[in-house]
């Protein structure tokens, strides 16, 4: 029904998704997935689980990714703003420890499909923000890992004015370097 504008990266593998919104003055319509449209595009994946959290101004959840149950992701702003990253961890790649970011927000009612393989995060840009995704395996608590958001070897520019700002979990400010996650993933 609904056509996708979809926009490549200069990341391979992550695509920008925009749905088409058909509006008029009760509001809009948009279909945010359809298995038959996404295989169309690329995406042919079966998604298990969705997820979603809410999160206030200066929040920045990230960068995470499993270790030996990688997930796909398809992730979308439900209201609000959130900057969106991926942080490519494929080894061989060669744009791997490169990172891709882009805005999301219930206004431009952008997705993002990360595939397994990368870190991810954002970091809220508006008061609130609710976020959603769609994965493509089950959360697996134990098999979590993360690098530091402000890591120098990635160096993701976060739009943010004053660090003092930002609001991290207690594990997330205890991530470790790209460096110590090569060197256990026996990454050169």
């Amino acid at each position: 029904m609904g056509q996708l504008n979809v926009e490549t990266c200069e990341i391979e593998g992550l695509k920008v998704i925009t749905p088409q919104v058909f509006g008029d003055e009760r509001g809009y319509f948009m279909e945010t997935y359809s298995k038959r449209d996404f295989e169309k595009i690329g995406i042919p994946y079966e998604f298990v689980q969705d997820n979603q959290s809410a999160s206030k101004k200066g929040v920045l959840r990230g960068l995470h990714f499993q270790n030996n149950y990688p997930q796909d992701k398809l992730v979308r702003v439900l209201k609000g703003e959130v900057f969106d990253v991926a942080v490519d961890l494929r080894e061989g790649s060669a744009t791997f420890g490169k990172w891709f970011g882009v805005v999301l927000s219930a206004e431009n009612k952008k997705q993002f499909f990360v595939p397994k393989g990368f870190a991810h995060g954002f970091l809220v840009m508006s008061d609130y923000a609710e976020f959603a995704y769609k994965c493509t395996d089950f959360y697996h608590p134990e098999d979590e890992g993360g690098i530091m958001y402000n890591d120098p070897d990635i160096g993701v520019e976060w739009p943010f004015k004053d660090e003092s700002e930002l609001i991290l979990s207690e594990k997330d400010t205890k991530r470790g370097s790209f460096a110590d996650y090569k060197k256990s993933h026996g990454v050169e």
